[in-house]
């Protein structure tokens, strides 16, 4: 499913991909930008996972890559695919370790302090 970076809406269009200058109809944010495209990455260099990719100032502004292509939110907004990037690296930096539940929390708290 096809959404707008800024406010979740679905584009549906019959073309598979919008025009350089076509905005949400919501909320009138650009949707050929980069933080709709699938390859927006970032922290790789130009925010892209295609390298030597032009440069590109205003991210959420209407771009001419060539590369572009809408990104498949899944009913999830920007900031929820942001978030979701992050908790996804986040548990790939600690693979193999056990999130401890909240009784097991305070288990080891009272074992450490003496409580």
């Amino acid at each position: 499913m096809k959404r707008c970076h800024r406010c979740g809406h679905e584009w549906a269009a019959e073309k598979r991909q919008p025009a350089v200058k076509e905005t949400c109809e919501q909320c009138n944010a650009y949707l050929h930008c980069c933080l709709n495209c699938r390859f927006h990455e970032p922290g790789r260099p130009n925010e892209c996972h295609i390298p030597n990719t032009q440069g590109v100032g205003d991210r959420a502004g209407c771009n001419f890559c060539d590369e572009f292509e809408f990104a498949d939110a899944e009913g999830t907004s920007g900031a929820d695919r942001k978030k979701g990037q992050a908790r996804d690296a986040l548990s790939r930096l600690f693979e193999g370790e056990a999130e401890p539940g909240a009784e097991e929390g305070r288990d080891a708290f009272s074992k450490l302090f003496g409580d």
